[in-house]
This record gives structure tokens, C-alpha cells and sequence, in this order.
């Protein structure tokens, strides 16, 4: 008798959810050729071939005050969705990443009889750890792409698999500086800094008047130091450029995405935290980390103890310890960051300290996920067959 095709029903949130959904995609269909992947796509998943009946875009939300606002909108998309998916029963439903807005779907579609999978944990681990109990109504398998959240998951009573990072079996594991600086037509002799003020225009409005403060401060105690600074988009490039004209005495070299080439080029960074940092690690380049949130998030977070862990860049929760230097809202004072950065232009302690830390944490991440990841969802799916 023959088995009909497996249908797939994907939900990605935010640029990385759409990589990760796509090499999912990729080796399912390695294993399941006749396969039908339908769900809220990005362009990486359209172009595995997954049908499209929302653009991830309607998901890539950011800070609390911007979802509060959605939230009427994301709630009329999150019914239309699970009356998709019911009607067409897919043999799995994968949440990959979005969990405020998957989490709940995964609950009811679970309860619909459907199995589910949710890709990337939740931060449960970092803070509100009461969502534990609303995961584990959710799932029937998470998928872990840091080696500390199965524990914490397992923990719960969540059924959790590591499979590793794609982003580390993706990226060298000894980058090479030179060429990357003439990819981007960098002098190669030059001590470059690379800025990188995030890729949302509201983070560039506030951190990028700050990295660049902390640039006036560092080429002033050394005049051999160049700045490097990759935009994400057109609208970032034109905010931060209007920043660029208070500071006629900081000479910034923009450059039109390539942000991984420039954190290769670099000799050291000053990052925003974020998503951005894992791959400054991956880059093997010194790295000092700085945040702040609007005045509403952050008063939100702290009125309300959001926060759990010690740290929040992601080189020093994977490191499990103060590796890279992180200062955040009031902490991240222009005196402060131009002196962690001088150091590490000038200390090759220092430097070797962060470089030989990456590197451990980069072996440990590279695990060949897609494959892994693909494994785990085929297993769950077939023992429930």
C-alpha cells in the first residue's frame, strides 16, 4: 500500500528562523522526496520550495511595546493559521523560533491532535521560567540549539534534543582576516574597529550615537585606529549616516550588509547584544558588548524582574562566565567601552583569552544541525506514525 506524501506545516519568526527553516526543509526532503512544506516563510524557505500563506515578516516583532501594539493583527493571523492547519492535518507542525506567538499555536494545534515541534527554546532559561508549564503543554519535542538549554528544558519535563548551531557548522573555524579585508577593499595593514550598532533603526538611534562617541574617544589615545561599520539596510544606513555628520572628526568606513566580512576584517568590535554576538564569536574576533532599551523596556523589565540570568550576550552564557565585557543601559559609558576596546587592541592577552574561548565554543556548536534537526522531527514523526 502507499503511504501518502507528508505534509510539513512551518510558522519561522525573524530572519534566523527562516535560515533554520530552510535547511530543515532541505533534509527533510532528503528523507521525504514527495514531501509538501506549507506555512509563514521567509525567502530562504520559499525557495526550498515551501508554499507560502503568510510572509515571516508579519512576525518580526521587537521589544514589548512594539507587540502590544500587533497584537489584535497577530491574533486574527494566529486563528486564520490554526484553521489551516486543522483542515489540512500535516503530520507535524514546527514552530522555529516567534515562541510568544508559536507557543501558543503549538497548545492548541497539539490539543487538535497534531504533533509539534518547536525549533530554538524559548528563553525560559534567561526569564518568566513560569512558561515552562505552557511549553510543556505545547510540544512534543523542542529543539535545542545551545548545549546549556536541554538540562534546564529536561528540567521541566520537556522533551529536548541538541542539535547544535547552524550558524557554527556554516562559518570557518579559522576565519581568515586578510581576505576579508580585501573583499571589502580594506587596507590591509590598517588596525580596524569594527561598529555594529544593531539592525533595527530604533537600536540604531540609541546605540549608535554611543559607539560612535566611543570611537572619537579610542582614535584620540590612538590615531592608528580605523572604523569599519556594516548597515543592514538602507533606512539604518541613512540614520546612522545623519548621526555621522555630528562627528566630522570620526572617519566611519559604511559598508551595505557583509556584517560577518567585517567582523572578519576587524581586529576587535564594539557589538550590540543580540543574535549579532554569537556571530562575532563564530568570527573569532575580541568583542565588547553594549545595550540599552527604550525607557519603556527597560522599565518593564526591571519593574517586573524579567531578567534571570547573569549575563545576556551569548559569548558569556556559553562560556559560563564573564568572558567578553558587556555593559548595558547605564552601564555602557563611553569611558568604560573605549577602554575595554583599548585593550584589546593592545593586549594580546587579552585578545587570546576571548580568541581561544571562541574556538572551543565554536567545536561544540558545529554538530551538522540541519541533519540533526531533521533526524529528530523524522523520529518523533515516525514513532507516532
Amino acid at each position: 500500500m502507499v503511504q501518502p506524501a507528508r505534509m510539513f506545516f512551518l510558522v519561522a519568526g525573524e530572519v534566523s528562523g527562516d535560515m533554520l527553516a530552510a535547511g530543515l526543509i532541505r533534509e527533510l526532503r532528503k528523507r521525504y522526496p514527495e514531501a509538501r512544506f506549507v506555512g509563514v516563510t521567509g525567502p530562504r524557505m520559499r525557495a526550498e520550495g515551501c508554499e507560502s500563506l503568510a510572509d515571516i515578516e508579519a512576525l518580526s516583532l521587537f521589544g514589548i511595546s512594539e507587540v502590544i501594539g500587533q497584537i489584535p493583527r497577530l491574533l486574527r493571523l494566529r486563528q486564520r493559521l490554526y484553521k489551516d492547519i486543522v483542515r489540512q492535518r500535516p503530520d507535524v507542525f514546527i514552530g522555529i523560533d516567534a515562541p510568544a506567538f508559536n507557543t501558543r499555536l503549538e497548545a492548541r494545534v497539539r490539543r487538535a491532535g497534531i504533533t509539534t515541534v518547536h525549533y530554538v527554546c524559548p528563553t525560559a532559561w534567561a526569564w518568566r521560567a513560569g512558561r515552562t508549564r505552557g511549553i510543556r503543554r505545547a510540544v512534543d519535542r523542542m529543539l535545542a540549539i545551545f548545549p546549556f538549554e536541554p538540562d534546564f528544558f529536561a528540567a521541566h519535563d520537556i522533551p529536548v534534543t541538541f542539535v547544535g548551531h547552524p550558524l557554527a557548522d556554516e562559518l570557518p573555524a579559522h576565519p581568515d582576516a586578510a581576505a576579508a579585508r580585501d573583499a571589502l577593499g580594506l587596507e590591509r595593514a590598517a588596525r580596524w574597529v569594527g561598529l555594529l550598532p544593531g539592525s533595527r533603526g530604533a537600536e540604531v538611534d540609541r546605540l549608535g550615537p554611543l559607539f560612535l562617541e566611543v570611537a572619537r574617544w579610542l582614535v584620540r589615545r590612538d590615531p592608528s585606529v580605523r572604523f569599519v561599520a556594516p548597515m543592514a539596510n538602507q533606512r539604518v544606513r541613512a540614520r546612522f549616516e545623519a548621526e555621522l555628520e555630528r562627528f566630522p572628526d570620526v572617519d566611519v568606513e559604511l559598508v551595505d550588509g557583509r556584517s560577518r566580512e567585517v567582523m572578519r576584517a576587524a581586529e576587535a568590535l564594539l557589538v550590540a547584544s543580540g543574535t549579532a554576538t554569537l556571530e562575532a564569536l563564530l568570527a573569532k574576533t575580541p568583542m565588547v558588548v553594549a545595550y540599552e532599551l527604550s525607557g519603556t523596556n527597560y522599565w518593564i523589565a526591571r519593574s517586573l524582574n524579567l531578567i534571570k540570568t547573569e549575563f545576556v550576550s551569548m559569548p558569556n552564557l556559553l562560556a559560563g562566565r564573564r568572558l567578553v565585557p558587556e555593559l548595558l543601559q547605564t552601564d555602557a559609558q563611553v569611558p568604560m567601552l573605549g577602554a575595554w576596546l583599548y585593550r584589546l587592541l593592545h593586549s594580546p592577552a587579552a585578545r587570546a583569552e576571548q580568541i581561544d574561548a571562541f574556538e572551543a565554543i565554536h567545536a561544540g556548536l558545529a554538530r551538522d544541525a540541519d541533519a540533526r534537526a531533521a533526524e529528530a522531527v523524522a523520529e518523533l514523526m515516525e514513532a507516532r506514525s
